[in-house]
């Protein structure tokens, strides 16, 4: 029996070369090669919500919409991170860098990422191509039936938001409906709710990851709790490990990550932040370690003329990700020596150690300085209104200066 191709095409107006070739496909017959006996076959796809989990049929995708077309570009995005659809051509030239590409990635390699759907704009775009497109391609479909699939409550957020913009919790269909309205042309994805124990939120820069306990529902300055043990060991170790893969795995060397903990487990939702908030105002006490490990990782990237790599090594990752043979512990150990290879741990460490040793006093003494003191009061004056500079000028002066004590302590200890 003859091995079955089928091959996707992904249309706009066009009709005429499409034709032609699904005729041709369909005329080519069977193909041997090497002794195996193969059949082309062509399908126009038609453009709606779809699972993220969902697995497709195609061995290889024409694209000629997602230019212009976000959902069919989050579509091959996702086949091609988590599927292996061959595609003609790359999406990632389209796009770099969302929450999307981030999910799909990471649900590939088997992390807990809660349930997630990718709905189509409420508003379509705004170009002469749509309606065509629309009413040809564009399958009707029912956004409460999605939603119960998932179930309540659940959040609707940009597929490529930032800085919680556009995030909302929903707990019945009326909401549901008010929220899709108000998206206008913003792609949503419907992700399930989790109940969770911890709210943690690491950053990673370069070869070393903080894990702070988070609390979105606090103004920004409250939100990094300043909290240590709260989390157990292993739990531990896994976030820290969850921070790192998708840094090693996006190439990306600056990037936080949210993650909710229930118990044991460990669901990572948000963590294509490859621009990180990194203000004094909001890390407070967390901020010199921040700025002292990036001076770290800078010095060891130009001092020893570290290589940097712009194309993602999937394969390596995928390897693991496909064993049945390993649990999901061993697969995150697995991940982790990946990631530790990719940002060179060891001789980073063995770096630091060597040419940095008086770093980590350098800036213990400078957060203690007058110069860091006037440059906190302008920053804190400069971010909130005048009534409240008398309140938070020495709220942030007693978290750094928590922050020194601490640092002095371990240093004798």
């Amino acid at each position: 029996m003859a091995e079955r191709h089928l091959i996707g095409l992904l249309l706009g107006a066009e009709e005429d070369w499409p034709s032609v070739f699904e005729e041709l496909a369909a005329r080519v017959g069977p193909i041997t090669w090497r002794g195996e006996r193969h059949e082309l076959a062509t399908e126009r796809i038609s453009i709606g919500p779809f699972d993220l989990r969902a697995r497709p049929r195609h061995a290889l995708v024409i694209d000629r919409l997602a230019h212009w077309y976000y959902v069919p570009r989050e579509w091959l995005k996702k086949v091609a991170l988590m599927d292996d659809i061959y595609l003609l051509n790359n999406p990632f030239t389209f796009q770099s860098m969302e929450k999307h590409a981030a999910y799909c990635g990471m649900l590939r390699l088997g992390l807990k990422v809660p349930e997630t759907w990718l709905i189509p704009h409420k508003r379509p775009p705004v170009d002469d191509r749509f309606a065509y497109t629309a009413s040809k391609y564009n399958t009707p479909f029912d956004l409460p039936e999605i939603a119960r699939r998932i179930g309540y409550p659940l959040y609707m957020k940009p597929f490529d938001g930032g800085a919680w913009v556009g995030v909302t919790r929903i707990a019945n269909e009326a909401e549901l409906v008010a929220r899709y309205e108000e998206s206008g042309r913003r792609l949503m994805h419907l992700q399930a709710a989790v109940d969770f124990d911890v709210f943690a939120r690491s950053l990673t820069i370069g070869a070393e990851t903080l894990v702070v306990r988070f609390d979105p529902g606090r103004p920004m300055y409250d939100r990094y709790q300043v909290a240590h043990g709260f989390l157990a060991p292993e739990t531990g170790w896994e976030v820290e490990t969850i921070g790192r893969l998708v840094n090693a795995f996006f190439r990306w060397e600056f990037n936080s990550c949210e993650t909710l903990v229930r118990g044991d487990e460990v669901f990572p939702i948000d963590y294509a932040n490859a621009s990180p908030d990194v203000s004094i105002t909001s890390l407070h006490y967390y901020f010199p370690w921040a700025m002292r490990t990036l001076l770290k990782w800078c010095a060891f990237c130009t001092v020893t003329r570290r290589a940097m790599n712009v194309n993602q090594d999937s394969r390596p990752y995928h390897a693991f990700a496909d064993r049945d043979d390993l649990a999901y512990d061993e697969k995150l150990a697995s991940y982790r020596a990946l990631a530790e290879e990719y940002f060179q741990t060891e001789a980073y460490e063995e770096f630091c150690a060597e040419a940095l040793p008086h770093v980590d006093e350098l800036v213990v003494d400078y957060v203690e300085s007058r110069a860091f003191d006037d440059l906190l009061v302008r920053t804190v004056t400069d971010t909130f209104p005048a009534h409240e500079h008398e309140r938070f000028v020495p709220h942030y002066r007693g978290l750094l200066e928590a922050w020194v004590g601490d640092q002095r302590a371990a240093a004798t200890a």
